[in-house]
């Protein structure tokens, strides 16, 4: 018995990580109509892939916004609470081999913590994130399923849609690029498409978190942030996201399985 599953209960998908020894062995991500489905169909999910039975596990450290749900030993087994925002620091220090950062989590919400080898500091957060994403497109495309929304956004073209620097500034500016968005939808065209309409969600969200991270880490000591969470993993996350390096004098980065790093925190802890 010396399995560690740490669980990350968010808002739509739970995410969970096997630790066997104090290494990953196994990570798991599932989706489900409410979070105790999602809660115990990862544990199903996660013990199968890696063929290990229910007995096999010592500790189940559940944390997340779904983790309020948990009131009881699940399964019996030993089950610890771990605090939302510690994980969440741990788990990326751990994934970016760093001392220090400003972690940025990015789910149905945005997270900003700051962690260090010794603790893990919220210092704000914001409503924009994965659920902006899908709440504006299933009222401007019909449409919420996320990979749908993903796909449709690949094949648009941001300039039917965003007003760019170029578009009001004749000539270059120094450290301001004329590619650069100067209001999201501000010229969006009647001929703009479905696919360039959710270009310009998704480019907005990562856009607007992009520049709420730099604005965080401006004045700070920490520079380095870390992205993290499901966001992390779309494919328009590291084109927008990461040459927010340059307006931060920071340095941005996605490290792998980013989409895990809170489970993984909570293992650690757990362990």
């Amino acid at each position: 018995m010396n399995l560690v599953l740490g669980i990350d209960i968010g808002g739509s998908t739970t995410k969970v990580v096997a630790l066997k020894d104090g290494k990953p062995v196994g990570m798991k991500q599932v989706r489900a109509g409410d979070q105790v489905t999602s809660l115990y169909g990862a544990i199903g999910h996660i013990l199968r892939t890696i063929g290990i039975g229910l007995d096999e596990v010592k500790t189940f450290a559940v944390t997340g916004v779904g983790a309020s749900f948990v009131d009881e030993q699940i399964y019996g087994v030993d089950t610890r609470k771990v605090n939302e925002f510690t994980a969440i620091g741990c788990g990326a220090l751990h994934l970016s081999g760093l001392s220090e950062a400003l972690v940025v989590s990015m789910g149905t919400g945005t997270a900003f913590v700051r962690a260090g080898k010794d603790e893990a500091e919220r210092v704000g957060g914001s409503g924009i994130g994965g659920g902006t994403i899908i709440g504006l497109a299933s009222q401007m495309l019909a449409k919420s399923d996320i990979d749908a929304i993903i796909a449709l956004a690949e094949k648009g073209n941001l300039e039917n849609v965003d007003l760019m620097v170029r578009d009001i500034v004749g000539h270059e500016i120094p450290a301001l690029s004329s590619s650069l968005t100067a209001a999201n939808f501000g010229k969006i065209k009647s001929t703009a498409s479905d696919a360039d309409i959710a270009l310009g969600i998704m480019n907005m969200v990562f856009q607007t978190i992009g520049m709420l991270a730099v604005f965080v880490i401006k004045n700070d000591p920490i520079k380095n942030v870390v992205l993290t969470g499901t966001l992390a993993t779309f494919p328009h996350a590291a084109p927008i996201l990461l040459p927010f390096s340059n307006l931060a004098d920071a340095e941005f980065t996605i490290p792998p399985n980013a989409v895990f790093a809170t489970a993984l925190g909570a293992a650690l802890i757990g362990d």
